[in-house]
């Protein structure tokens, strides 16, 4: 009985706390950003598609957030270890897990409840720390590939402003896009035109001879424009100036240069815009971690439950010898002046007394 009374003294002093703290990833829509980061285009985790609380609990378990731990809270003297003993030390005694709705729990068991709570805080403080180092790294590098994408995109939209702006010093035409637009409108015009002249020939003719003054001036002009319209259904730009061959020639050299110059604003546009999201992820990057509960101490008393278990066993075992002991062994006689001699397999009866 005593070594269990000693054990289930044992399970409750001295006394042990219980010091925890809960916290979750932080979400962008959380801290009123996403539309500011969507149109950024930094709205995506840098940890890509893995789980958020998967990656913390991994940095907070990890060794660097242990050296980290201790070196803030110098626990080699307050411990009294050092190096690998210290490591496993916290190891043993720290517990850090997931719990439902992506919420990490840290806490840690120990007689000293200041100790204990300094331990968790500050395993608090260097997971969020690591996760920001880690978004930080990784930004940097998002920075300096999206630099050089400006720059690179840069250059291509000077080249293609340079090729446009020759373009219209060649052929002389201000807006290009409305000279081709011209054009393309004379043809029809003209054409409207030669219709036009010709209703007048046939009103007139009803009322002037064909060698009237009249009708020579008309049928010169109709002439005149007939040229006018052959020379524009042309299909040689190189001969006359606003003619349909040099409508399409430079409608066509137009179109490429006009493509090549909205694309490459385009690309150098959203380039700047994901390097200025970039600005806002570097800002943001202590925002990765939300604390749900700072780290307190637990009012439930605590016990070393294996002490607990360990006198259970030992009553169980001592209550079997006890069993055993009171229990006659079997094929024992019935009586009192009957004995069994040992090493046979059937017990011999010797009659004593008179």
């Amino acid at each position: 009985m005593v070594p269990i009374a000693i054990l289930l003294v044992s399970s409750a002093f001295p006394e042990k706390f219980r010091a925890e703290a809960t916290l979750t990833p932080a979400d962008p829509a959380s801290l009123g950003l996403s539309d500011t980061l969507g149109q950024l285009g930094a709205l995506n985790s840098v940890f890509g598609k893995q789980a958020d609380v998967e990656v913390a609990l991994r940095i907070g378990t990890s060794i660097y957030t242990r050296d980290k731990v201790i070196r803030d809270l110098n626990l080699e003297e307050r411990v009294g270890k050092k190096g690998v003993a210290l490591h496993r030390w916290l190891e043993k005694r720290l517990v850090m897990r997931s719990l439902r709705g992506g919420i990490i729990l840290i806490q840690m068991d120990h007689t000293d409840r200041q100790l204990a709570q300094d331990i968790v805080s500050a395993f608090t403080e260097a997971t969020r720390a690591e996760l920001a180092e880690i978004t930080l790294r990784q930004t940097q590098y998002k920075r300096d590939v999206l630099e050089k994408l400006v720059h690179d995109a840069g250059l291509r939209l000077s080249k293609a402003q340079a090729a446009y702006d020759t373009f219209r010093l060649e052929n002389g035409y201000a807006n290009p896009a409305r000279s081709v637009e011209i054009i393309s409108e004379r043809v029809p015009s003209l054409r409207a035109a030669l219709e036009e002249k010709e209703r007048q020939i046939a009103i007139t003719g009803a009322l002037f001879a064909p060698d009237n003054i009249t009708m020579i001036q008309l049928r010169s002009e109709r002439d005149v424009i007939k040229t006018q319209l052959q020379d524009a259904l042309s299909s040689r730009p190189t001969t006359q100036e606003g003619t349909v061959g040099e409508a399409v020639a430079v409608s066509t050299r137009l179109f490429d240069l006009d493509r090549e110059l909205g694309l490459a604003q385009s690309l150098y546009t959203n380039y700047v815009r994901y390097l200025q999201g970039t600005t806002v992820e570097q800002l943001t990057s202590t925002a990765n971690i939300r604390l749900l509960e700072q780290p307190y101490v637990s009012s439930e008393r605590q016990y070393r439950w294996t002490l607990i278990v360990l006198a259970i066993a030992l009553f169980l075992v001592w209550m079997a010898i006890e069993f055993y002991r009171l229990r006659p062994p079997l094929g024992a006689p019935i009586g009192s002046g009957a004995r069994a001699k040992p090493g046979y397999g059937l017990p011999e009866l010797e009659l004593g007394g008179d």
